[in-house]
């Protein structure tokens, strides 16, 4: 069953959306099709829309039961996907559960059943241990971002999920990067493929700042004076980090907010907030903030440390030049700084002149 395209534009007229992209329509079109479906597409370009609207239309309005299970990496995901779906206002309950979440919460939310469950893996796999609710009519999984969730450890929560729904009809990986080895636990059987991670989708240029000391934070702050009042995020490796970016900031007068795991989630919340209305033109982040965070469109990162992997650094600067958009991946390097072999490849198309030569 397909969305009908009456309800297809109230849906896009309620989410401010013109219309759907090449990869929205030819993945609802593959994922009405076929049982196992593997979604690659670059960061921003619309995936969570992309599976979820026939997702929705394979709902039973007559079920009372959880349906179907979204299983993400992190909390902020599942928070946003929550969201989306409550804008789209189909009349079908959502809820959210992640770890950090008072249970008690989810107690209540799981007394009247939701028909979309999202969740990160461990709160999930609590719950089927605790059978919080009958998992016999989940008949469509979606694991999304699964490449992440695999790496951040969730590989044995992901299989005893797995292993507890019995009548799974269709089962759904998305990824913004390349991965061969697709899990076995999971079971697909000759999934139908849509790669669009090699499409032309946006302009994204890579320039890079050479600081001439090793201590960068001036040359981070003559950086961000030089581009001006636009929403950025400066990406750092560390919390620890970030915190001695953010005190220079401050010094320097320079309003921003701060994104990381060791923050406290109403703390994190609150810090998007501010950065989406506009209180904060800058946030400085983990690579938290690379992966899944519902963002305003912005129009540089900057990476005042380098990620150790190309996939971090390809999510991060996913941050910008979304969807059919332009921006600018700035990569802030001191004099004798080792580059990995990803960044001293074809990366980069222009090269900002050294500060003590100005700006271009």
């Amino acid at each position: 069953m397909s969305i009908s395209q009456k309800n297809l534009r109230e849906i896009l007229e309620k989410l401010n959306i013109e219309q759907l992209n090449p990869m929205q329509e030819d993945a609802q079109l593959v994922i009405e099709s076929n049982s196992d479906i593997v979604l690659l597409s670059p960061t921003g370009t619309g995936k969570t829309l992309a599976f979820l609207l026939p997702v929705i239309a394979g709902l039973d309005t007559d079920s009372n039961e959880v349906q179907v299970l979204i299983l993400v990496p992190s909390r902020e995901l599942a928070i946003q996907i929550e969201q989306v779906i409550r804008e789209m206002g189909t009349g079908f309950k959502t809820n959210a559960v992640y770890g950090g979440r008072a249970g008690s919460q989810d107690k209540i939310d799981l007394k009247h059943r939701p028909a979309i469950l999202i969740g990160t893996p461990g709160r999930v796999a609590d719950h089927f241990r605790k059978e919080s609710f009958p998992t016999e009519q989940i008949h469509t999984l979606v694991l999304d971002e699964f490449d992440k969730s695999l790496e951040i450890g969730f590989e044995s929560e992901m299989i005893e999920i797995v292993d507890s729904l019995p009548n799974l009809q269709k089962r759904i990986l998305t990824s913004a990067t390349q991965r061969s080895d697709i899990p076995a636990f999971v079971g697909l059987r000759n999934p139908a493929i849509i790669d669009y991670l090699h499409e032309k989708i946006s302009e994204l240029t890579v320039k890079t700042i050479s600081s001439p000391s090793k201590d960068k934070r001036k040359t981070l702050v003559d950086a961000i004076h030089h581009l001006g009042n636009q929403p950025g995020i400066v990406f750092c490796n560390f919390k620890d980090t970030i915190q001695e970016v953010s005190d220079f900031l401050s010094e320097n007068n320079i309003g921003h907010g701060c994104f990381h795991g060791g923050m406290e989630q109403q703390d994190r919340e609150r810090s998007l907030i501010k950065f989406r209305n506009g209180t904060y033109q800058i946030i400085v982040a983990t690579d938290l903030a690379a992966r899944g965070i519902d963002v305003p469109e912005i129009k540089f990162i900057i990476h005042y440390q380098l990620p150790k992997h190309d996939h971090e650094f390809i999510h991060r600067n996913g941050r910008t030049a979304r969807m059919h958009s332009e921006g600018t991946a700035y990569v802030l390097i001191s004099e004798n700084e080792y580059l990995p072999d990803f960044i001293r490849s074809d990366h980069f198309r222009e090269e900002l002149v050294k500060q003590d030569k100005g700006y271009v």
